[in-house]
């Protein structure tokens, strides 16, 4: 007996009738692209990394003015500063105080739980002596952290903080010291100018 073979459906009964799609306005694709690249960038200099300027001598030499570099903003969501480290701050409640509105880039000294002191421009940690290989010049002056509290110590969330030309910086010798929230993020990499582009400063010899 023959059997009737099965008539075949078709996959899609409206196939026929679907428009094909319309190519997108370029205008459109372009703004698009720029949107989302605004997004990104605003992201990424919010959250992990921006450019920044250096507008004064005070980190002299190893920073010149108008010297440009990136901070990196996410290490210190994970780690505190170190001795040594090159960080940019926005101004502490004294600063605030004083009128200044643009943020600060130091290198910190002192952590949690020093005192420092300053005796002929040599800088001791907790009563030892600091190597500093990145002074351009030897500042001859005495100071002490005990100057902004009574026992001397760096509080707990706290950094004290020096510019590298010692006789030309306004630090916390001056202001005192910078909460840990105030700290933007550490200085890495220089990338303008081209000749001296690279790694920001000599290792401090004390975290070799």
């Amino acid at each position: 007996m023959d059997y009737e073979q099965p008539k075949s459906e078709p996959e899609s009964t409206s196939d026929a009738n679907v428009a094909p799609p319309k190519a997108e306005n370029p205008w459109m694709e372009t703004l698009k692209t720029i949107g989302l690249s605004a997004v990104l960038a605003f992201g990424i200099r919010s959250f992990v990394a921006e450019a920044r300027y250096i507008p004064s001598g005070s980190m002299l030499p190893t920073l010149h003015i108008d010297d440009r570099l990136i901070i990196d903003k996410i290490s210190y969501r994970f780690s505190d500063p170190a001795r040594g480290d090159i960080v940019v701050f926005n101004p502490t409640a004294k600063l605030e105080e004083e009128k200044f509105k643009d943020a600060f880039i130091k290198r910190v000294i002192g952590v949690p739980g020093d005192r420092v002191d300053i005796k002929s421009g040599k800088v001791y940690i907790n009563g030892k002596f600091l190597s500093e290989n990145y002074l351009g010049e030897d500042p001859n002056y005495n100071w002490s952290s005990t100057t902004l509290t009574p026992d001397g110590i760096v509080p707990k969330g706290h950094y004290l903080v020096l510019g590298d030309n010692r006789d030309n910086s306004y630090d916390s010798r001056f202001w005192g010291f910078v909460p840990k929230d105030k700290i933007v993020g550490k200085a890495t990499v220089r990338f303008w100018p081209i000749n001296r582009a690279g790694g920001i400063d000599p290792q401090p010899e004390y975290t070799k």
